[in-house]
């Protein structure tokens, strides 16, 4: 069961119109304050102060903290690695810059403050853990393998194992945020430079494509 919200008001019963401009609003809102707080210290009312709206209205919404929760880290992995909205430079190099090489620390530190926040309780509900993996990884596993799949089909790599390369860079990502370390730059760039791009040029073939030993 997902931690209670003791002494908390029950949720506000549903009255006027939802107006949806709001939901971003207090997603957003919700954001930084389980990145300010973490889970336990998160309330809908430091939400709806954040948020500049009354108590009710996020209510309204979702019915629970928890609920909230998981709608903010939905959120965080829907906008932050849209697949639809993919850089275009021509390079497989550049666009996973522009990709994945933070312009500064702000988004950084927001993200790895929500997953961090996120499995420090996923004990308490397995929906917490697999929200951490959706807003820290998986929609930049989906977005690195398009740009790679594109460079291939373009003629910039051989065809090779994308479905595991794509992982490399979100994954070690990843592993440094819950480990608090930034991720830097030049971390990103030297992981480009001196472990993917290699590997794409390398390509491969699954093994029955490959020829056997000459006899």
């Amino acid at each position: 069961m997902a931690p209670s919200e003791a002494g908390k008001d029950p949720p506000a019963k549903a009255g006027r119109r939802r107006d949806h401009a709001r939901d971003a609003v207090i997603l957003d809102a919700a954001l930084e304050v389980l990145a300010e707080t973490g889970y336990e210290g998160m309330t809908i009312d430091l939400v709806a102060a954040r948020a500049g709206m009354a108590r009710a209205t996020v209510y309204r919404r979702w019915a629970s903290k928890t609920d909230l929760v998981l709608a903010a880290a939905a959120r965080l992995s829907a906008t932050d690695a849209d697949p639809d909205r993919l850089p275009d430079t021509g390079s497989y190099r550049d666009d996973a810059i522009a990709a994945f090489v933070p312009d500064g620390a702000g988004d950084q530190r927001l993200r790895l403050q929500v997953v961090s926040g996120l499995l420090a309780v996923a004990r308490t509900d397995p929906r917490f853990a697999e929200a951490a993996t959706l807003a820290g990884i998986e929609p930049w596993i989906e977005l690195n393998r398009r740009l790679m799949r594109r460079a291939v089909d373009r003629g910039e790599f051989p065809p090779g194992d994308i479905d595991t390369l794509a992982q490399v860079i979100p994954l070690l990502c990843l592993s440094r945020a819950l480990q608090q370390k930034p991720i830097t730059a030049e971390f990103s760039r030297t992981l480009l430079d001196g472990v993917i791009i290699p590997a794409l040029r390398a390509g491969s073939r699954p093994a029955q494509d490959r020829p056997g030993p000459h006899r």
